[in-house]
């Protein structure tokens, strides 16, 4: 095995290794660019998104500024938006899937350190994948651990540090953080009021 292929699944490598300097050295080079653009080149910074990630799905935005250690291995479905500031650290994979909303300085942190100092003092590191499924919204500065999985529609309050995998269709804050509870009917049933309200104004302020 390669030192990329022990990094991307999950054992023991050495970081230093030239070909992953190499891959870290192309991605600090394109967030640099990005970071540096006109903000509203909207085509350009798409543009070297698609260069940088795996992968981007469309009306998919990252507002500068923005790092990744290899930026190839992070994946962005359709219609997501990444709030300023936020680091994805892509030792691992990195899953974000379809209308997802992260806020600002939200860290993905997919890379691990031996707990044993005897080891860690060599160098050696790991990764674990981290996944946010589709409609998951993380508030601002929540740190995602190593290894964690967001169910579909979770919502991770605002300072959350994320240790463990969240099921799906529930509200969590906290560090750790935990399950509060269930994301309900009525829940729905306040926003959808708040949408229909919405929509009647903007109908009255079209015809004004």
């Amino acid at each position: 095995m390669t030192e990329l292929e022990r990094m991307l699944s999950g054992e023991l490598y050495q970081a230093g290794d030239e070909a992953l300097s190499a891959a870290r050295d192309r991605a600090k080079r394109l967030t640099w660019r990005y970071n540096q653009m006109d903000p509203v080149d909207w085509a350009g910074r798409t543009a070297l998104l698609r260069e940088l990630l795996g992968s981007l799905g469309e009306n998919s935005w990252i507002e500068p500024s923005f790092r990744c250690d290899y930026g190839i291995h992070i994946t962005v479905g359709r219609d997501v938006f990444v709030n300023y500031d936020c680091v994805f650290l892509d030792v691992a994979p990195i899953s974000i899937g379809d209308r997802v909303l992260i806020g600002p300085q939200v860290g993905l942190y997919t890379a691990g350190h031996p707990i044993a100092p005897e080891v860690r003092d060599t160098g050696l590191e790991y990764g674990l994948p981290i996944t946010l499924q589709d409609g998951v919204w993380l508030g601002g500065h929540v740190t995602v651990c190593p290894g964690v999985t967001i169910g579909k529609n979770s919502v991770i309050a605002a300072g959350s540090v994320v240790t463990r995998d969240i099921p799906p269709d529930v509200i969590a804050a906290g560090a750790p953080c935990r399950v509060l509870r269930p994301i309900s009917e009525a829940d729905r049933a306040r926003w959808e009021r708040e949408k229909q309200a919405y929509d009647r104004w903007n109908v009255t302020k079209e015809e004004a």
